[in-house]
């Protein structure tokens, strides 16, 4: 049989993926390994490798389209493989007829993604063995979540496979048909029944609010469908609280003249430069890393069965990018050096814009900084990106008039407020941590030992 080439998941939120280019075309001969085709997540361009040698046939993954993963796109002959198109029913190779040109009566079985059922097939009839329904995971956590039994519902996906539209259907009709029922008698002195989550306006809510014609509709990338879905998913499920404090920064931009200008050149394509260049932002890094570990009860994360108590302080950065914004993550911050963190934080923050980062660049960490002093924005409240429990804002600093001993004088000042999980990190813990990282901020020599 040729060898199958599905589209991968190579993002842990990643239910469909786009190719964006293919570097084969059909016929082509590609041996293992060749890069075959690029894919174009919510947040990075992954290129993906044959998985076999051979001729590429029955190219079906069309370029800017959504795809399921786990979604055949393509298939490899071998060389002694007979090429046969593939039949209208997706995935399913038809059998090689007879001398006489009869089909012959032969089973065979495709073996699915990871995690769905086997599909087998008799004289080119599919059907579908005993097992869990086949779903894409979105629609199976919508599911999960509207109390659906997913083999209840008909799938109107690629072989049956149930997808997004048709959970929110059953959703939409069961929510229909509990409230058609006659409301129950409630005794005198019951307690009330909670009142439901309230619902988002439909798109036809909105759209009923504005002339028509008076706007232009642009519909929603994978990116920004991912941004929304985990906002939202953070706020709802992530009790948050706020802590801000201010923190003198004349001794930090003092230092950082020192460092940088002392900075050994070394020579680049474009001639010499120096072998670093520090940022505020740079050691805003350094000092929440160094602030983790000497408040280790803080870099954790919680999940309902156990603290996840972190050894190391891994930082995520917020980048912003064209259509939304990416946290590539610098690990073993609290290790590293503040001439590594910049230029590591340099290259990072060059590929994210270019989506050439790898999943295990931007996923997980231990906390995060979103830095938008750069904007003159003076101080804000950012949202947790889980599984962390803290992320920290960073304002712009600022000259301003300080009180010291009873008399003012002209400091420069940086205003940043740290988000907790309150799950994970109660309000003294929280203070403790913004504490340590505004002593190490204001006494910045702490940094280099």
């Amino acid at each position: 049989m040729p060898t199958e080439v599905i589209l991968p998941k190579v993002d842990m939120d990643m239910a469909t993926g786009q190719i964006s280019r293919w570097f084969a075309e059909e016929g082509a001969k590609v041996k293992k390994g060749d890069v075959l085709f690029e894919i174009e997540t919510d947040k990075a361009a992954m290129e993906i490798d044959a998985p076999a040698s051979g001729t590429l046939r029955n190219v079906t993954g069309k370029e800017r389209v959504d795809i399921p993963v786990g979604e055949p796109v393509a298939w490899i002959y071998a060389d002694d493989e007979v090429y046969a198109p593939i039949s209208p029913l997706r995935g399913e190779m038809p059998a090689k007829p007879t001398e006489g040109g009869a089909v012959p009566s032969t089973s065979y079985s495709v073996a699915p993604p990871s995690g769905l059922p086997a599909i087998s097939s008799t004289r080119g009839e599919i059907s579908q063995s005993q097992g869990p329904a086949r779903a894409t995971p979105l629609a199976r956590r919508l599911a999960r979540e509207a109390n659906l039994d997913l083999s209840a519902i008909a799938g109107s996906g690629p072989r049956g496979r149930v997808v997004r539209a048709d959970v929110e259907a059953a959703a939409a009709a069961k929510d229909a048909a509990a409230s058609a029922q006659p409301a129950a008698e409630i005794p005198a002195g019951a307690p009330s029944a909670p009142a439901p989550a309230p619902k988002p306006m439909s798109d036809d809510q909105v759209l009923k609010l504005f002339a028509e014609g008076s706007y232009e509709l642009v519909p929603h990338d994978n990116m920004r469908k991912t941004i929304a879905r985990r906002l939202v998913e953070a706020k709802s499920t992530i009790p948050h609280f706020y802590l801000t404090l201010d923190c003198e920064l004349d001794a930090l931009l003092a230092l950082r003249t020192q460092l940088n200008a002392a900075a050994p050149m070394r020579k680049t394509d474009k001639g010499e430069a120096p072998a670093y260049k520090l940022s505020v932002n740079d050691m805003v890094i350094k000092a929440m890393a160094m602030a983790l570990m000497a408040v280790p009860d803080a870099n954790a994360s919680w999940t309902e069965s156990a603290m996840v108590k972190h050894k190391h302080a891994d930082v995520g950065v917020a980048v912003s990018i064209p259509g939304g914004l990416i946290t590539p993550i610098i690990r073993h911050a609290d290790e590293k050096t503040l001439s590594v963190i910049s230029n590591e934080m340099k290259d990072l923050a060059s590929r994210a814009r270019s989506r050439k980062l790898k999943p295990e660049e931007y996923q997980g960490g231990t906390t995060a900084v979103s830095n938008l002093g750069m904007f003159g924005v003076k101080d804000f409240a950012a949202v947790i990106n889980p599984p962390h429990a803290t992320i920290l804002a960073v304002g712009a600093g600022e000259e301003r008039a300080v009180v010291k001993k009873g008399e003012i004088r002209i400091a420069t000042v940086m205003s940043v407020t740290l988000s907790t999980d309150h799950r994970a990190v109660d309000g003294a813990l929280g203070a403790e941590l913004l504490g340590a990282f505004k002593r190490m901020i204001e006494n910045p020599m702490g940094m280099l030992v």
